[in-house]
C-alpha cells in the first residue's frame, strides 16, 4: 500500500504511535455540539461507526439524524464496491452546501476508502472543505484530530496496521445485540478484493480480552453476539498458538449468553471441529454465511479462492448434513473478467445442488490496486446484467421455497425494532437468520419470544406472538 504524496495534507506513515484513548480527550467547547455520521459498507464497518461514537461521544458531542442540524459530520466509507464511492462523493456534494452556510462545522472522511492513494489525492485536490481524512488503521487517533482541527485540512492515513487497542468505549447501536470483533484485515488476498491493502495484514486480538467481553454483554443483558472478521475462521492462525476458531467458538458458548453468530466465513478455513462445535451448542445459532463467489472451478481459480467447485459442495453437504435444521447464505460474483457463459451456467448449477436460504449478489467492477483489475474486464455489462437477473431470480425461488417451510410452525425471534410493515408490527430474526414480522410483540423490544409463522415471502416471514396461557 503506498501513501499519496499530499503537500501541505498532515501525514504520518508507517509509525507506531502512542494513540490516547477517546476517554482521556474531553473538551467544554463540544458540549452542546452535535455529530452527524453516515456509514456504507459491510458489518466491520457499523461496528467501526460505533467505536467512532463512542469517541466523539466522550469529546461531548451528541449524536443527530438531521444532517443540516450538525457541527461535525463524519462519513465512514467502503472501498469494495464502485457505488459505494458514488454514494460517498454524491453525499459530500451536499455536504458541501452545508459547509457554505456553516463555516465552522467539521467534515470527516474515513474508514476505507482513504486508503486507496486515488481517493486521498482527490479528497486532496476536489474537496478542500474536507477537515479531516483518516484510515482504518488511525481511527484511534480521531478524538485528537477533532480537537486540532482546523481550515487547514488533516490528512493521517496510516500504510501499515499498527498494534490492536483494548478498552475502547462504543456507543452500541442496540442494547441487546451485538458486534464482537475477534481480528481486523485478513491475508487470503482473493483477486478482485480491496480488504487486504484497505484493513492490512490479519491481527488477532487475544483470547481473553474477546472473551471478557462477552462475559461483560452478558452481565449487561445482550442476548445476542456475533463474532466479526473479516475472514473470522481464520482467528489464531497469526498468533504463536494452535488456539483457532473452534475453541474460540467453544469457549465463548461455555459463557452462556443465548445466541452466538459469526461472519464472515472462508470455505477454505471451515474445519470439521468447526462444524462439531456448532452442532454441540444450542447457543451457536444453526446459521453460516459461505461465500462461494462462482461455480466455475475456473474462476474460482482467477479469483484466487483456493477450493474448487467440487471441495466447496462437499463442504456445503457436510454443513447440512451435521448441523441440524442449519441455514446458509452465500456472495455471488457474475461477470468476473473471462467468465465465460460455461462459466456462468456451472454457478446456476451450483446453486440448484445448493438451493441456498439467500445470497448476496453482485456485478464485477474492479477494484483500484488489485491483482483482478489488471485483468481487461471483457464481459458486456448489458450481459453482466441478464446475468444477474437470472442469478436473482433463482436465488429468490429457492429462498422463497425455504421460507415457505417455516408455514405454522413456532419459531423464536430476537426482536430488534418496529417493523416497517404496518404500525404496531415489530420485526426480529429466528435462530437461522430469517427476517419476522410479527403481530402482538409491541412491549417485547430485545427479547427472544415464541412465534407462529402465517405467511411466507421471498425476503421474510409473517408471524403473531404465541400467547402462553397459564392455567
Amino acid at each position: 500500500m503506498h501513501m499519496p504524496n499530499l503537500k501541505d495534507a498532515k501525514i504520518r506513515t508507517n509509525k507506531k504511535v502512542e494513540t490516547k484513548l477517546a476517554s482521556n480527550l474531553k473538551s467544554e467547547k463540544f458540549k452542546n455540539k452535535k455529530y452527524f455520521i453516515k456509514t456504507y459498507g459491510c458489518q466491520m464497518n457499523v461496528h467501526d461507526s460505533e467505536e467512532i461514537k463512542g469517541i466523539v461521544e466522550n469529546l461531548g458531542f451528541s449524536e443527530t439524524i438531521n444532517l443540516e442540524e450538525s457541527d461535525l459530520v463524519i462519513l465512514n466509507t467502503c472501498a469494495i464496491r464502485e457505488n459505494a464511492h458514488d454514494k460517498v462523493f454524491g453525499f459530500l456534494g451536499r455536504v458541501k452546501h452545508l459547509k457554505k452556510d456553516k463555516s465552522e462545522l467539521i467534515v470527516c472522511v474515513g474508514g476505507c476508502m482513504p486508503e486507496q492513494e486515488s481517493v486521498s489525492n482527490l479528497l486532496k485536490e476536489k474537496y478542500p472543505f474536507v477537515n479531516i481524512v483518516f484510515g482504518t488503521h488511525n481511527i484511534n487517533d480521531l478524538g485528537k484530530m477533532i480537537l486540532e482541527s482546523s481550515n487547514k485540512q488533516n490528512i493521517e492515513v496510516y500504510s501499515v496496521e499498527g498494534d490492536i487497542y483494548e478498552g475502547m468505549e462504543y456507543k452500541r447501536d442496540s442494547k441487546y445485540s451485538a458486534w464482537v470483533n475477534i481480528m481486523y484485515g485478513c491475508d487470503k488476498f482473493c483477486t478482485y478484493c480491496i480488504v487486504p491493502y484497505t484493513r492490512g495484514k490479519q491481527r488477532s486480538r487475544k483470547i481473553e480480552d474477546i472473551l471478557k467481553e462477552v462475559q461483560e454483554l452478558k452481565d449487561k443483558g445482550y442476548e445476542e453476539i456475533t463474532l466479526l472478521g473479516q475472514n473470522v475462521n481464520a482467528y489464531g492462525k497469526d498468533l504463536e498458538s494452535d488456539y483457532g476458531f473452534a475453541k474460540l467458538l467453544e469457549e465463548t458458548a461455555q459463557i452462556g449468553i443465548s445466541r452466538i453468530r459469526f461472519v464472515t466465513s472462508h470455505p477454505w478455513d471451515f474445519t470439521d471441529e468447526m462444524i462439531d462445535i456448532i452442532a454441540k451448542y444450542d447457543n451457536i445459532m444453526p446459521y453460516i454465511h459461505l461465500p462461494l463467489q462462482s461455480g466455475s472451478t475456473n474462476i474460482l481459480r482467477l479469483m484466487g479462492r483456493r477450493y474448487t467447485k467440487e471441495e466447496y459442495i462437499n463442504l456445503y453437504n457436510k454443513i447440512k448434513n451435521r448441523i441440524p435444521g442449519v441455514s446458509i447464505t452465500t456472495d455471488i460474483i457474475v461477470g468476473f473478467p473471462n467468465e465465460t457463459d460455461e462459466d456462468f451456467n456451472e454457478t446456476l448449477e451450483v446453486v440448484d445442488k445448493c438451493k441456498f436460504d439467500g445470497a448476496f449478489t453482485f456485478i464485477y467492477s474492479p477494484r483500484e490496486g488489485t491483482p483482478a483489475a489488471k485483468i481487461k474486464d471483457n464481459i458486456d455489462l448489458k450481459i453482466k446484467e441478464e446475468r444477474l437477473q437470472k442469478l436473482n431470480e433463482k436465488i429468490n425461488n429457492y429462498s422463497l421455497e425455504h421460507n415457505k417451510e417455516y408455514l405454522g410452525k413456532k419459531v423464536k425471534v430476537l426482536v430488534i425494532g418496529a417493523s416497517e410493515k404496518g404500525e404496531g408490527k415489530m420485526c426480529g430474526y429466528t435462530e437461522t437468520m430469517k427476517l419476522v414480522n410479527i403481530s402482538g410483540a409491541e412491549k417485547d423490544l430485545g427479547k427472544i419470544i415464541e412465534v407462529e409463522i402465517t405467511e411466507a415471502k421471498s425476503f421474510s416471514l409473517d408471524g403473531n406472538k404465541v400467547i402462553k396461557i397459564n392455567n
